[in-house]
């Protein structure tokens, strides 16, 4: 029995690791997005940046919340079964709960000619695929080889998509330089 015992806590302790290590790198990806995205607005070389607030972002990411509530939840059932010790099923809900406010931060966006700007991170067109924008709270693009997580919504006002959308379109169709304009900034 105490072998169980210590094979639940060093298990339970590699998951507290994990996810420990990819909410830290997501808040840090987060803390980021000011200098990748620097500017609001309309960009030099024809891109488009904006920022969301926090209720686009409860609502672009509400299955994800839905998601992190849950797997909150379910340790708690198995925690007795399994030995896991109470304080790894603690703090995992904890970085959990930080996980969902970083999914309720209001975010910055940006589309350039070359890249997508979002959550901190940068994606190039290479890598993902639209499947085009017919108005709503979210523009939703698909990551490339990414199997059921490939889904990459995009959160803002509707003002704010409608100038990606349109980017975005502008991108597939070549017509890119409809939006570039002579001035330097």
């Amino acid at each position: 029995m105490a072998m169980l015992s210590l094979s639940s806590a060093a298990v339970s302790t590699a998951v507290v690791v994990l996810v420990a290590a990819v909410v830290l790198y997501d808040g840090y990806r987060l803390r980021r997005m000011r200098a990748e995205v620097p500017m609001l607005g309309e960009l030099r070389n024809g891109g488009w940046a904006w920022e969301s607030d926090s209720e686009r972002e409860v609502i672009r990411n509400g299955t994800s919340l839905l998601a992190l509530g849950i797997m909150m939840a379910l340790p708690w059932l198995l925690a007795e079964s399994s030995e896991t010790p109470t304080s790894a099923v603690l703090v995992f809900d904890l970085l959990l709960g930080l996980h969902c406010l970083w999914l309720m931060v209001p975010k910055r966006y940006a589309v350039t000619q070359t890249h997508l700007f979002a959550d901190g991170f940068q994606y190039s067109w290479d890598g993902l695929r639209s499947t085009g924008w017919s108005g709503g709270s979210r523009l939703v693009l698909q990551r490339k080889g990414w199997w059921m997580f490939a889904p990459l919504p995009v959160g803002g006002a509707l003002s704010d998509l409608e100038q990606a959308a349109a980017r975005i379109e502008a991108l597939q169709s070549d017509e890119w330089a409809l939006f570039v304009t002579d001035e330097e900034e």
